[in-house]
């Protein structure tokens, strides 16, 4: 008997895939404005950092709630005990009253009805334990990646959460979830943060606002470099087409066109395959996890790397348009013959 089991010894768990393959890349060689200006530009990451700003300005005027205070007075005790796995009430109160402000409150949510993970990852498992008996199987459309919501832009702080209108689910997974639970320290920062209307407010619309304008630089940048996207309306990246960069329509030309990407653009970007796509070709990048500047320069390369393969491209046309002629006039010829045989039949036909 092996020293580990299969499940953990086994390839499944997508530590091999070129998703993490980036990220060693990029770990070995990060972009730096200053001490490293030709490192590879981290776009394989799904993070909000474009905010930060409003948060570190909450955080600079409500020092209690990070220094585990309540109206000026120590709570340092009561959070550092140990905690009923159920939650902090006061944080499932804020955080579903969130839920229904990210939806214009055209929803309503019971916290009762709430269960706390630590992180996406963790509510993913738990519920699947719930659910699934042994040798059951979920169907997920592709692409796809494990995650859940990244509203505020805090993914440090493993904070995920499982909603069921089921008693019975809601009730398992509590007790799954103490196999992950959220520190109670957290729970009350963020019950704090959450239950200032005001800030939360003010920050889901400057949040949406710069998560657009940021998207809209994406698109503008490559569509400057001949590449093109699907249309999004929500996210932290963009599902980019890059077909057209392929020397064959296979994954293995895919991964071709993803090494030269990373290690002769440096830019860590995720191959669709890494998402499960079922079509070569299309790939994630992200564009809420740099500056501007960054975004800027990540597209100076991009365009600079696909203008010679767009010009190649280019020079093949008049071959392809030649091509395309021969064939026309072939059809046509097939056309004319087959009316003719047609025609040469139906006099046939009246002699008789």
């Amino acid at each position: 008997m092996g020293l580990l089991s299969r499940k953990a010894t086994c390839n499944s768990h997508g530590q091999d895939s070129s998703y993490f393959l980036g990220w060693q890349e990029y770990e070995k060689n990060p972009y730096h404005q200053l001490h490293n200006p030709k490192g590879i530009i981290q776009m394989g990451l799904a993070e909000n950092q474009l905010s930060f700003d409003l948060l570190e300005s909450w955080l600079a005027k409500n020092p209690d709630a990070v220094g585990c205070k309540r109206d000026g007075q120590f709570i340092f005790r009561e959070l550092a005990l140990f905690q009923d796995y159920h939650g902090l009430p006061a944080f499932k109160k804020a955080l579903v009253d969130f839920m229904a402000e990210i939806r214009g409150n055209k929803v309503t949510f019971d916290p009762n009805h709430i269960v706390l993970t630590a992180g996406a990852t963790s509510a993913n498992e738990t519920i699947m334990f719930c659910l699934a008996e042994q040798r059951d199987a979920f169907l997920l459309p592709t692409p796809y990646y494990p995650g859940l919501s990244k509203d505020l832009g805090l993914p440090g702080f493993r904070v995920g959460a499982i909603y069921s209108n089921n008693p019975t689910v809601v009730a398992a997974a509590t007790k799954m979830s103490s196999f992950g639970l959220v520190s109670s320290q957290t729970q009350y920062l963020l019950s704090v943060m959450l239950s200032d209307n005001k800030f939360r407010n003010n920050y889901i619309a400057k949040n949406q606002k710069r998560l657009q304008k940021r998207q809209r630089k994406l698109v503008s940048g490559l569509e400057k470099a001949d590449i093109s996207c699907l249309e999004s309306n929500a996210g932290l990246f963009c599902w980019v087409d890059m077909r057209h960069m392929l020397s064959s329509n296979t994954f293995e030309a895919e991964m071709q066109l993803w090494e030269r990407i990373v290690y002769d653009v440096k830019l860590n970007i995720s191959p669709g395959s890494s998402c499960h796509c079922s079509e070569p070709g299309w790939f994630r990048v992200c564009f809420a996890n740099m500056s501007e500047d960054t975004l800027k320069l990540a597209m100076q390369r991009l365009k600079s790397f696909v203008n010679p393969i767009t010009s190649s491209n280019k020079k093949s046309q008049p071959e392809l348009k030649n091509l395309r002629k021969e064939s026309h006039r072939f059809e046509k010829w097939i056309t004319r013959l087959s009316h003719s045989f047609q025609s040469f039949h139906d006099r046939e036909q009246d002699k008789r």
